[in-house]
């Protein structure tokens, strides 16, 4: 018995088992968007669903014919629920920017220190 895609590293994925991991990872997305979005219970951490579009977004580079229609790398969160009106920041929310490692802190700091002006 072979090893489930996800066990597998990304650079040693066959087409076969890369397919099946996009369509695993989609559906997977999708119900952890729509337990949080639209439930507000979500069901992984957040390290652990960055975690699954890092693998998804990894496994399309690698792989760029087997980019599903709906795949989570083209679109971001899922549908609100109902209730919820759209909000405009006066202020932009760069807080929101994901950061893995010390480069991408030092990043996102000089982001913030260009936008201030210092």
């Amino acid at each position: 018995m072979g090893k489930a895609p996800r066990d597998i590293p990304v650079d040693q994925l066959t087409a076969e088992q890369a397919a099946e991991e996009l369509a695993g990872l989609a559906a997977e997305i999708r119900g952890h968007d729509k337990a949080y979005y639209q439930k507000d219970a979500p069901l992984v951490s957040d390290a652990e669903y960055d975690a699954l579009r890092r693998r998804n977004e990894a496994i399309e580079a690698l792989f760029p014919e087997l980019v599903r229609p709906d795949s989570p790398s083209a679109r971001v969160g899922a549908e609100p629920a109902a209730g919820f009106a759209k909000v405009t920041h006066r202020v932009p929310m760069l807080s929101l920017s994901n950061a893995f490692s010390d480069e991408d802190v030092a990043d996102f700091l000089s982001g913030i220190r260009r936008f201030l002006r210092l």
